[in-house]
């Protein structure tokens, strides 16, 4: 069977029980723990695996954080977000508030309207699945005129229906 993992030690035994103590989240904890399991009981990464309920591949990639980068290691951000766009949040916000006020005047603004104002903000030609992905980020959603208006009373209607003569 093959040799646990070895630890380079930029801290010492005790300072990395310390260093476990300070961790400020579940993950964190995990990934600290790991790395302690491995350097001092000298487990392979699949226990360490089986021990904290993550993939044996995390535990490899904890173990090569630390030992290149010590305890620093590990605080990495994560690979997740938003890399590109042709609007920043506030650009995009902005603009989508000045829809707002067109709508509240009783306009009704559908995606193919908008995708000339960001023409013009951007410089660039943007697609329709731009505008929904960009409506989506801000929670914009599918509006439509309501059938009838709110106090509009039925009975009435209907009596007014019933007794009409068109001559």
């Amino acid at each position: 069977m093959r040799n646990s993992a070895t630890i380079k030690e930029w801290i010492n035994t005790q300072e990395l029980q310390g260093w476990i103590q300070e961790s400020t989240d579940q993950k964190d904890y995990q990934k600290r723990l790991a790395i302690w399991l491995t350097a001092t009981e000298s487990l392979h990464a699949h226990h360490v695996a089986r021990m904290l309920g993550v993939s044996k591949q995390a535990i490899w990639l904890w173990i090569a954080q630390y030992n290149e980068n010590g305890p620093g290691g590990l605080d990495r951000v994560g690979r997740g977000g938003r890399r590109w766009g042709f609007l920043g949040l506030e650009e995009e916000s902005h603009l989508l508030d000045s829809l707002l006020s067109e709508a509240a005047n009783g306009q009704i603004i559908t995606a193919k309207q908008i995708i000339p104002k960001i023409n013009k903000l951007t410089g660039k030609k943007v697609s329709l699945a731009y505008v929904y992905k960009m409506l989506k980020r801000h929670q914009w959603r599918k509006l439509r005129p309501r059938p009838r208006h709110v106090k509009a009373n039925l009975e009435k209607q209907e009596d007014f229906k019933k007794n009409y003569h068109h001559f």
